[in-house]
């Protein structure tokens, strides 16, 4: 992946070497001598990481630092010749997720952006395997490829059977009327009995053996969870 780095330092000495470094490492590098320039960046084509000086003039790199972590979980990289150690917590309290000292090597600075992209895409991929993995106690969806697991095995499921489950384990413990069950299943251009549903959650059933989908008496049905 052809990586995009903002790199926000008003040295023009500093400017020539990082920035080689970086072109040599295949990164793509916008160098910006203030932050003004750098909020347009962000707003016209927001890089993949900062490297931020701190002592920048008009906006100093920790509202800048600050404005951008409001708006986004980018990694940042702050440079500053302040070696005060509140300088560092300050820096690093704002958003930013690493700092270097002036004079600093440009290897190091090298090896600080190989690791922080690496946990970059490592969290990312977490992050979206989160958001596919749905378990509620001992059933298991699968959202992007629409598999079922209960007890350890997977089912053949029908489409509205899915659908059904889904729907239930997004909300456990909540009661569904078979009339909202009825409108979120099949849609408001559905105009057969509610039955539909109790024929539905019976086939769930004999299909899932022991799976709790709890009738709610004179009402509708709930996935009760249990387990913390």
């Amino acid at each position: 992946m052809n990586y995009h780095i903002g790199l926000v330092e008003d040295d023009s000495n500093i400017q020539n070497i990082v920035s080689a470094y970086l072109k040599k490492e295949g990164y793509e590098i916008t160098i910006m001598d203030s932050a003004e320039k750098g909020w347009e960046l962000w707003e016209n084509d927001p890089p993949d990481m900062w490297i931020l000086d701190i002592m920048l003039p008009g906006m100093d790199g920790y509202e800048f630092c600050k404005k951008i972590r409001n708006e986004s979980e980018v990694p940042i990289i702050i440079i500053s010749a302040k070696d005060e150690e509140i300088d560092k917590i300050l820096g690093l309290e704002l958003g930013g997720d690493d700092y270097l000292t002036k004079p600093f090597s440009p290897r190091e600075l090298i090896a600080r952006v190989k690791r922080l992209f690496r946990r970059t895409l490592i969290n990312n991929k977490v992050n979206e395997e989160d958001e596919d993995r749905l378990k509620v106690d001992h059933l298991l969806i699968y959202k992007n490829d629409r598999r079922i697991f209960f007890d350890g095995k997977e089912y053949e499921v029908t489409t509205k059977e899915y659908d059904m489950l889904l729907l239930l384990a997004e909300n456990p413990n909540r009661a569904f009327s078979r009339e909202e069950l009825l409108m979120k299943i099949w849609g408001n251009d559905y105009f057969g009995s509610d039955r539909a549903v109790d024929d539905l959650i019976k086939r769930i059933r004999k299909k899932m053996g022991n799976i709790p989908l709890e009738t709610v008496w004179g009402f509708g049905y709930r996935l009760r969870k249990e387990e913390e």
